[in-house]
């Protein structure tokens, strides 16, 4: 590895600037000691912490407005369910179902064996799963408000709103994805899918363990 000192000549740096360049294709003329240790870092950092903090302002937002909000006892019916509660427990069930899906395709799709069609799958089955949570937001909004009486329902309560936050932000890091290391959207995605995991397990689980497994 090359090494300029401080005591080489305008000419030298130049030349050695150039050879650098052309090699890497970065401005290291510009370069000092401290950005020159970890450039990429300085590229994705601001992004990251801009997409992290609008996924906490969301969770905040949903979290204040479900805890200020009067419960309102009722909400959406949907056909075909005998309670809201179940309808909430089985639209839960079934985004977990898709979430499966988009996590078992996020692990393939980039590999050279990967069938054409796993991209989409893998787009799809996340908009569907976020679509069947919609109607588990306004039921838990509206109807139950942001519940602190029991330790489940606490921590469900707040993973509900951690569930959206994650969402918004890994939605704003893929606009700025070619900034990113290849580790931050899988890890966001993980996440994700683990805060819908316990959002399930402290609902749909806790009920079909307990009232039984039916419509």
């Amino acid at each position: 590895m090359l090494r300029i000192s401080a005591a080489a000549s305008p000419s030298e740096r130049s030349e050695w600037s150039s050879s650098a360049r052309r090699r890497s294709g970065v401005r290291v003329d510009a370069l000092t000691p401290e950005t020159a240790a970890s450039p990429a870092r300085d590229e994705y950092a601001k992004p990251l912490i801009l997409a992290l903090l609008g996924g906490c302002a969301v969770a905040l937002a949903l979290g204040v407005y479900a805890r200020l909000h009067h419960p309102s006892g009722f909400s959406l019916d949907i056909a075909g369910f005998s309670s809201p509660l179940y309808a909430k427990a089985w639209l839960t069930t079934f985004a977990v179902v898709f979430a499966i899906v988009q996590v078992v395709t996020g692990t393939r799709m980039f590999r050279a064996s990967a069938p054409a069609w796993t991209a989409t799958v893998h787009r799809w089955s996340g908009r569907v799963a976020i679509l069947l949570t919609v109607p588990v937001l306004i039921h838990c909004i509206y109807a139950l408000g942001f519940g602190t009486y029991s330790a489940r329902v606490l921590v469900h309560s707040v993973f509900g709103c951690i569930f959206y936050g994650l969402f918004v932000a890994k939605m704003l890091t893929l606009a700025r994805l070619e900034e990113m290391p290849r580790w931050v959207l899988p890890t966001l995605g993980f996440a994700v899918f683990v805060a819908l995991a316990v959002v399930w397990l402290t609902s749909a689980g806790w009920l079909f363990t307990t009232k039984g497994l039916h419509f």
